[in-house]
């Protein structure tokens, strides 16, 4: 139970108001007219009113003092953190040479009568190369039942003076697929391939829904086939000449048929469509041009070489930017410079506080939600002399703010296909968008949201020695994108931690894509240096994502007289995915917990209260696989396993009313 904190007054209004009348008749017995509208009882309610606001001050002091304890310790507000998407830009026409696109390149939202537009920028520069085929392949089922692989003379492929089958097995077989090779890294290209067929080959398939699919090595190992976002298919399943436009992620190098190249490939699958060829479509033409990029961008505007003023030479000096709130700094390329009077230029280091600069380090502090530059202050010591806490900037040098970010902030989390402003002008270029929503934006901290870290906070005393505090000093160091943290002990031996990282992930509603759920490299990364500066000497550290146990769920349930069948079901369906997740789920709605094995039980106990429901006819449970891509339906269950390092996440539901 928390402490009761006393009001130091605890008088109201009414209470001030009552006490003076009380006192008329001691000191002016002649006075009888307490009416309010007598002008002595008009003065008493205005003097009680202005003792009213003082006392409310007076009580306002344990505030206060808690407030500086804050400050003491170190807490600070947490600055505002920028959404970030990825923003495709597309060029009029395919260029004969490379495209640059630079750094801070500014696409918006559009802008309106009653709302502003919202802006973001590149993170990064970023090259459309011409892209190079320099291999083309095909594999395939040999008559001996073998695989085989077939090389093709690329220039002659280009030029129409050689053809191939795009799936050379006789008929074609489930895996066969045609490979192209690039001398160039693609990452994020969009990539056109022209292809011109021989003839409507492949007719008697579903043109809509042909059955392959097309995939690129991904970035992450030389085995990984990533299946590609197809954009455009003008070939009406290789049935026409036509053109593919396909978005590329982040690829790899591997290696195929004793050559290294940049991969991509069109494989059979008979499984994605009801029919599949009969006889293989004759390729006799490939051409292949880059229609754009897609770059990550951030909610941000970039302020460069900004002016602050001049020093005066005292310590303790403070400037501000012209644009808040500022976003967290990249040391790289955001600092202060002081430029001094014979042109001589110094760059200067952002640290959190002054407590270990010494007087000839060049350190300053940045307070992004204010956007307040400080100097290191001057303190007196006991025997009179003077301390400098950081570097004095010389009398009359210019503080230069050699580059910023500002913006960011929780209405940068736009949905998908909102940025279509092309503010920054670039040649070739005819429009942009963003493919996938923005997210990971957050508003500044507030005061008495940050009360509530205090207590965390002493606990851990920002070192890392328990479980407890891995996962809050892991939360701390990347607000508002981490939505979990679990912390176990890995090997047999003390000392060697793992924490489990859950991404936060804006929509939560229905099924969650196994791909939101991945921990970027970028994010592992902050993670990891932050707890790394904490952790206890000696101890080994990993930061990695948790297993998650997919599984699905069968009900057959009746609903209530009086009750919408469709209403019922939604609500039946809508608890399922929010109570088997790994962010909302578990009894307490805080996420599944890590290892707790999911029981029949437990699904049966949270959907009988819901309301429309009369009786549940069955509930069958499924744990699904996920392997190399693809969701696998196990047998049917009472109990699901979760092992220490998992969590449980939701396949998709079949809810029926019967």
């Amino acid at each position: 139970m928390g402490l009761d904190t006393p009001r130091l007054d605890d008088r109201s209004f009414q209470d001030l108001v009552e006490e003076a009348r009380r006192r008329i008749p001691l000191y002016t017995p002649e006075w009888t007219d307490f009416n309010l509208s007598d002008p002595g009882i008009t003065m008493i309610d205005l003097f009680a009113w202005m003792t009213d606001i003082v006392l409310y001050r007076l009580n306002r002091v344990p505030d206060k003092h808690y407030i500086k304890l804050m400050e003491l310790i170190g807490i600070r507000l947490k600055e505002v953190e920028a959404a970030r998407t990825l923003v495709t830009f597309w060029l009029s026409a395919p260029q004969p040479t490379d495209v640059q696109l630079p750094e801070g390149v500014e696409v918006s939202t559009p802008r309106t009568e009653m709302i502003d537009a919202i802006t973001f920028s590149t993170d990064v520069p970023m090259t459309i190369y011409v892209p190079k085929m320099a291999h083309a392949l095909t594999n395939f089922t040999s008559r001996s039942g073998n695989r085989e692989i077939k090389s093709y003379n690329i220039r002659r492929l280009e030029g129409g003076g050689e053809s191939m089958l795009a799936f050379e097995s006789k008929p074609p077989q489930a895996g066969d697929a045609f490979y192209l090779g690039f001398e160039e890294d693609l990452s994020h290209h969009i990539l056109g391939v022209e292809i011109g067929v021989s003839a409507a080959e492949g007719a008697g398939i579903d043109p809509t829904n042909p059955p392959y699919v097309w995939e690129a090595i991904g970035a992450d190992s030389e085995q990984s086939w990533v299946p590609l976002q197809v954009d455009y298919d003008g070939t009406l399943g290789l049935n026409v000449n036509g053109l593919v436009r396909l978005h590329l992620p982040a690829i790899s190098k591997a290696t195929r048929n004793n050559v290294s190249a940049y991969w991509v490939r069109c494989r059979l699958d008979p499984s994605r469509s009801e029919r599949s060829y009969g006889v293989s479509p004759t390729i006799n033409h490939l051409h292949i041009d880059s229609w754009g990029i897609t770059v990550e961008c951030t909610n941000v505007s970039r302020s460069k070489n900004e002016a602050l003023g001049r020093s005066d030479g005292t310590p303790g000096q403070k400037f501000y930017l012209a644009h808040t709130p500022v976003v967290p700094r990249l040391g790289s390329i955001e600092y202060i410079v002081v430029r001094a009077e014979d042109g001589r230029e110094d760059r200067w280091k952002e640290v959190a506080d002054f407590g270990s600069s010494q007087p000839d380090d060049l350190h300053y502090s940045l307070d992004g939600n204010s956007g307040e530059i400080r100097f290191g202050p001057a303190l007196p010591r006991r025997d009179g002399s003077v301390q400098l806490f950081g570097a004095v900037p010389a009398k009359g040098s210019q503080i230069m703010m050699r580059q910023y970010r500002h913006g960011g902030g929780a209405n940068g989390n736009l949905a998908i296909n909102t940025l279509t402003v092309l503010k920054t002008s670039i040649p070739y270029m005819s429009k942009v968008t963003n493919r996938f929503s923005a997210s990971g934006g957050i508003d500044a901290e507030k005061l008495e949201t940050a009360k509530e870290r205090v207590p965390d906070y002493l606990r851990s005393l920002n070192r890392a020695v328990t479980a407890e505090d891995y996962e809050y000093l892991a939360e701390e160091s990347a607000p508002g994108q981490v939505a979990r943290a679990h912390c176990v002990q890995t090997g047999a031996t003390a000392g060697e931690v793992r924490v489990l990282i859950v991404p936060r992930i804006p929509n939560l509603i229905g099924p969650i894509a196994p791909e939101s759920l991945g921990l970027t490299t970028q994010l592992r990364d902050r993670i990891y240096a932050y707890l790394d500066e904490r952790r206890l000497l000696g101890s080994k550290l990993e930061v990695s994502p948790p297993a998650y146990q997919w599984v699905d769920v069968d009900v057959r349930f009746r609903q209530a007289v009086g009750a919408t069948a469709d209403e019922v079901r939604q609500s039946v369906e809508d608890k399922l995915y929010e109570f088997l997740n790994p962010i909302t789920g578990g009894s307490d709605g805080k996420g599944w917990p890590f290892g707790r094995d999911l029981f029949l039980a437990d699904i049966m106990a949270v959907l009988l209260p819901i309301r429309g429901v009369d009786f549940l006819r069955s509930v069958r449970l499924f744990p699904v696989g996920y392997v190399n891509g693809q969701f696998v339906r196990g047998e049917e269950a009472s109990q699901v396993a979760v092992p220490e390092i998992a969590t449980i996440a939701s396949y998709h539901h079949d809810v029926r009313v019967e």
